[in-house]
Parts: structure tokens; C-alpha cells; sequence
């Protein structure tokens, strides 16, 4: 206890030199918390808008479909694999895929028609509540369609307006049809919103001339269940079911439908990491010099200690205490000093402007980029800065617990 209290006197000694130290540990914790937090709500927020939006957390598939998509390649027995799912406590969802051409005036462009069932959609994914005009689909409105804010702009279309859909159906007839925009939706997964047109399922069968089926079966876990438990369960479910015409099932995490946005994640994880080592690097030999100066101003008190019977660890001990002490004043001063950004970036978070709906590893820019701050993300920083400060003392505690009482008095 005498340690810390001589530590804790010997920080006040010199108090500008202690201000500069702490200063620049709480400046690194505030910058290293507020941009944590950001980079971390970025990931997750991709994560959860590719989960939601497109990809679902495990999809099924017919073997060789992501690769080479075709309007043939259904899963026979998708109802029956959905119930399964469901009675386990997962949600499921099937959806229909085609290309095609989309017009609005004298305006045309390439589109994505997707079927869905508007309400077991809702239950299963995110995408209804991406709608930022109109309102999400309804079976109630068989030649209402929502299509993406890409495709919106392209062709000036706002809800309401008339859209004439061209495209090749299952038994090789033309299927075209005349709908209305019922909405239109967000800057979400760049495919859908630079593309899509949904429509319910039941419109999308007697366009393509599609009875039955689905492309994907879109899987969302329960709360606390891991992807690989997750994809396990799938898995299990699909083996039961005997294969179809068009080839065995094939079941992918969303990691392995989009490996490059799996990347990019981990990625932009390890960002956060070097900037981390970059900031701290820098405050370590702060701590270091300001250490290194203490020691040699405080010769003659460390030989004083040694002759009075200190040990080389206490002596050593009282160094690192000093710097840990620093430390936890930067650490308290850091959070309080950067909490109420914490809270903007978390709650309003930052409008990116124009930049809002560029295409980013298979996702769109959000309008609004927030924070993620929770103890989890906050913590990290925090240690760390402990860790840097404790490895940053080491030199000059080890010299000045080696000092002898005979060199200290001969120091000039």
C-alpha cells in the first residue's frame, strides 16, 4: 500500500510532465473509441443488411446455381423444407428469380424480377422495411411491384407510374406485362437496388410460368444460435430430402454465397487493429521518454530507496504502478470526454451525402453511416492502453530498480 501511495505522490511531482503523458493517453482512447465504434457499426451493419436485405444467414440452393443461375434449377420440395425449419425455430423464406428487360416511357433497362411472398418475406428478411416510398408488396395487388431506387432513377420512375416488363417464361412463350409501382425501395444490396423488381410470388409463377418451386430458400437463425450451428441444422434437413431433377441441394452460409463481402468485413475488422497499434505505438514511447526522464531526475531518490532497504521489485513495482495510475486517470478521462460523441454517432451518425447508394463489396452506401458502442466495443481500447503502458514502463522501471545506492549519490 506504501508503494502505491509513494507512486501515486511521485506522479504529482512534476505535474506538467504527468499532464503531457495523460493528455496524450486520453487524446489516442478518445480517437480509438470513437472511430472503434464507427468501423464496428459499419461491419455489422453490412453484415446485417447483406443477412437481411438479400443473402439471408444460410441459403439453400440447387447445386450450381449461384454459378450459373437458370430459370430452371428449382427446389422441388422448398414448402416442405420450410416447415421443417420453421418448426425448429428458424425463419425461412423461398424466392424466385429471372432477367429480364424493364421500360417506362421511352426509357428501358436490363432488370431482375424476383417473386416472393410478401408477408412470409416480411416475417423471414428486412426488405419490407426498406421501402422508402409507397408501400411494400400485397397479394391483394396482383400488378403492384416495388422495384429498387437504382433502377427508379434510371427509368424516372416514381409510385404510381406504369411499367412494362419483357421477358422469355419457363415454356419458352414471351411473358410481358403492364404493372404499377407500388414502391420504391432504400439504397440496400446493390443488386436489388440497382435492379430489382419484386413482385408476389403467385404474379411472378403465372409471368414466368412457374407452378412450383423456389431458386433459394433464405434461412435466418434464432437469437444466440452460431452460423455454423446454423448451417449445420440446414444441412441436417436438406440430406432427408430426396434430390430433384435439375441436380442434388446445396446449402451456403452467406460467407460462402458472397466470399468477397466475408473479406472485406474481416478486412475492415483489421483496420481498426493497425490503427490501434499506430495510435498506441505513439503513446508508448511517449509514456517511455516520460518515464526515462523521471528516472534519470530521481537518481538520487531511487538510491535513497536502495539503501534503505527497497528491493529491486519494489522499487520496480513503484514505476509500474505510476504508469498504470496514468493510465486509469487517461482511461476515465477518455470515456467520459468522448461519450457524448459516442452517443451522436450512435443515435444521429453521420449523413455521407452524395455518397449515399455507391456500390461497396456487393452492397450500397447507407444514407447515414452510425456507431455501434457497446462494453464489448469500448473495452478493447481501454486494455489496451493498460497493456501499452505497462510494456512501455518496463525499460525504465527495470533501470531504475538496478540502480545502486554507491552510483545514485555519485550522480551529478
Amino acid at each position: 500500500m506504501f508503494i502505491l501511495t509513494l507512486a501515486w505522490r511521485n506522479l504529482w511531482r512534476n505535474f506538467r510532465r504527468t499532464g503531457i503523458a495523460v493528455g496524450a493517453m486520453t487524446l489516442a482512447l478518445v480517437v480509438e473509441l470513437l472511430y472503434s465504434g464507427i468501423v464496428v457499426g459499419m461491419v455489422n451493419g453490412m453484415e446485417k443488411d447483406a443477412t437481411g436485405y438479400e443473402l439471408g444467414d444460410v441459403q439453400i440452393v440447387v447445386e450450381g446455381y449461384p454459378s450459373k443461375p437458370s430459370i430452371y434449377s428449382l427446389i422441388p420440395h422448398d414448402e416442405e423444407i420450410i416447415g421443417e425449419l420453421e418448426e425448429r425455430g428458424y425463419r425461412a423464406t423461398g424466392r424466385l428469380f429471372a432477367g429480364g428487360l424493364a421500360a417506362s416511357g421511352e426509357l428501358s433497362a436490363g432488370a431482375l424480377f424476383v417473386g416472393l411472398d410478401p408477408v412470409r418475406d416480411a416475417a423471414t428478411m428486412d426488405l419490407d422495411a426498406a421501402v422508402a416510398r409507397g408501400e411494400w408488396l400485397d397479394d391483394a395487388d396482383p400488378h403492384g411491384v416495388v422495384v429498387g431506387g437504382g433502377l427508379a432513377r434510371v427509368l424516372a420512375l416514381e409510385v404510381g407510374d406504369e411499367l412494362l416488363v419483357l421477358s422469355q417464361a419457363a415454356d419458352g412463350s414471351m411473358a410481358n406485362e403492364l404493372f404499377e409501382v407500388r414502391g420504391v425501395l432504400l439504397s440496400v444490396a446493390a443488386g436489388m437496388g440497382r435492379a430489382g423488381i419484386l413482385m408476389t410470388e403467385n404474379t411472378f409463377r403465372e409471368l414466368m410460368v412457374l407452378p412450383h418451386g423456389s431458386h433459394r430458400v433464405l434461412v435466418r437463425r434464432p437469437a444466440g444460435v452460431s452460423l455454423s450451428e446454423a448451417d449445420e441444422v440446414v444441412r441436417q434437413i436438406v440430406s432427408e430430402q430426396e434430390p430433384g431433377e435439375e441436380g442434388p441441394l446445396e446449402v451456403m452460409t452467406w460467407k460462402e454465397v458472397n466470399p468477397f463481402l466475408a473479406q472485406y468485413m474481416d478486412t475492415a475488422a483489421g483496420a481498426v487493429l493497425i490503427l490501434y497499434l499506430i495510435i498506441y505505438l505513439a503513446v508508448g514511447i511517449l509514456i517511455l521518454n516520460a518515464m526515462l526522464m523521471a528516472v534519470f531526475e530521481r537518481i538520487r531518490e531511487f538510491g535513497v530507496l536502495k539503501a534503505i532497504g527497497y528491493s529491486p521489485a519494489q522499487v520496480m513495482g513503484m514505476m509500474v504502478a505510476e504508469a498504470l495510475m496514468q493510465a486509469a486517470i487517461a482511461s476515465v478521462l477518455g470515456v467520459l470526454l468522448a461519450a457524448p460523441g459516442m452517443w451522436y454517432l450512435q443515435v444521429v451518425g453521420i449523413d455521407v451525402g452524395r455518397l449515399s447508394g455507391m456500390a461497396m463489396a456487393g452492397l450500397t452506401m447507407p444514407a447515414v453511416i452510425r456507431g455501434e458502442y457497446t462494453v464489448g466495443t469500448c473495452q478493447v481500447p481501454v486494455l489496451m492502453l493498460y497493456v501499452i503502458s505497462f510494456i512501455a514502463v518496463l525499460y525504465p522501471a527495470a533501470k531504475a530498480a538496478w540502480i545502486s545506492p554507491v552510483e545514485a549519490m555519485h550522480h551529478q
